[in-house]
């Protein structure tokens, strides 16, 4: 999987690459560690997101959680992981445009 952030103030846009499952999601989790603490928005570009596990669905819960009063936004996202934001209901807990 391949993940890139860009700072712009407050706001951190990461995009993600490939498959985010077991054996990326502590990959991700770590990127993310020092980033969570400063920024007020964070969005989640999955444009190029191929495929999600509940590994990777665990990161994001676990972020949007940690961002407290911040705001995690997730957009772009396919047919194929959209649907698994839905079957678990994620779609009814995070911000996805």
């Amino acid at each position: 999987m391949k993940i890139e952030k860009k700072a712009e103030g407050t706001k951190l846009t990461v995009a993600l690459e490939g498959r985010l499952d077991t054996n990326t999601a502590p990959e991700l989790e770590k990127a993310l560690s020092e980033d969570i603490a400063k920024a007020e928005e964070m969005i989640f570009d999955l444009g190029k997101l191929e495929y999600i596990s509940s590994a990777g669905l665990r990161v994001l819960l676990s972020t949007h959680k940690k961002m407290g009063d911040g705001k995690l936004i997730i957009r772009n996202v396919n047919e194929l992981v959209m649907e698994v934001f839905e079957v678990t209901g994620f779609v009814d807990v995070l911000t996805i445009e």
